[in-house]
Parts: C-alpha cells; structure tokens; sequence
C-alpha cells in the first residue's frame, strides 16, 4: 500500500475503533418517519450527530418505501431510511451505517425489527445489545445477523 493512500485511509479506520467518534462523512440520508413519532426524530438525531447529512420526509403510510425496499413484515421497525444505495429499517446504529458503507456488502439493507430500549431514539445507550440484521437483496433468502449492538469489537 502507498504511503499516501494509508495516511489517507487511517482516520477512518480508527473512527471505528473510538467510541463516539463521528462516522458519517456528511453522505445524505433519507429517512421516512411518521410526523407525530418522537423515536423516529431521536433517531434521525442521532444519525445527524453521526455525521450524516439527513433529510425527513414525513408519511402517514410507510408501507410503500418498505415494499419498495423489500423488507419483510418481520423485519419492520419504526421508520424506513436510504443511504448509498441501501436501506436502513428501524434503530439502526450509527456504527452499523458506518460499517455497511465502508464494506458494501452486496445486500439490500439493515433491519432493527422493533424499537429495541436503548438503540438511538429509544434511549440511546451504548451499552444497550440488540441485533441488526442484513437483508439480501432477494425477499426469499433468510436475513443474517450482521452486527451486534453493544459489544465491543
């Protein structure tokens, strides 16, 4: 590897390994969010102090995003989000985003069925364990955990 490209490449490394280290790089985010929910705006909140350039866009129905999508009924959190070619479903965290973007995975998105206590906009405690979920891009193929939320690296 070049020197350059290395030195270039560290701080983002390095972003994954710190706590609290903003993630995005300003990428844009779409989040699609009920008007009236409060963990909906934590979350897109969250995804702001994450570094990522967030646009809301308030529905009644969510149900054509995810159709589009592809997220199966089981996968469904609280609000539907699309960033580089991907989907977020529900309290994705930061972290997660982050390594999806930086691995690009060939899959549809990253799912948090649910509102699990302590994900970003349900209370937003690191300390909190959940799973986050890839979705491949075919509805038929089983989702696989792909992160774990709370456990150190």
């Amino acid at each position: 590897m070049k020197r350059r490209t290395f030195l270039s490449a560290l701080p983002l490394s390095l972003a994954f390994l710190v706590p609290g280290v903003v993630h995005g790089t300003g990428q844009a985010m779409t989040v699609y969010k009920n008007s009236w929910c409060d963990c909906c705006h934590g979350w897109a909140e969250a995804m702001r102090k994450a570094g990522y350039s967030v646009t809301t866009v308030d529905m009644d129905d969510l149900s054509p995003i995810r159709k589009r999508a592809g997220v199966p009924a089981a996968m469904e959190g609280c609000h539907s989000a699309e960033i580089g070619g991907y989907f977020l479903e529900g309290h994705v965290p930061p972290e997660a985003v982050a390594k999806l973007l930086a691995e690009r995975p060939d899959i549809g998105g990253l799912a948090v069925p649910g509102m699990p206590l302590g994900s970003p906009g349900m209370g937003d405690d690191p300390k909190a364990t959940y799973e986050v979920f890839a979705l491949p891009r075919d509805p038929t193929a089983a989702a696989t955990v792909y992160y774990r939320a709370g456990e150190q690296p």
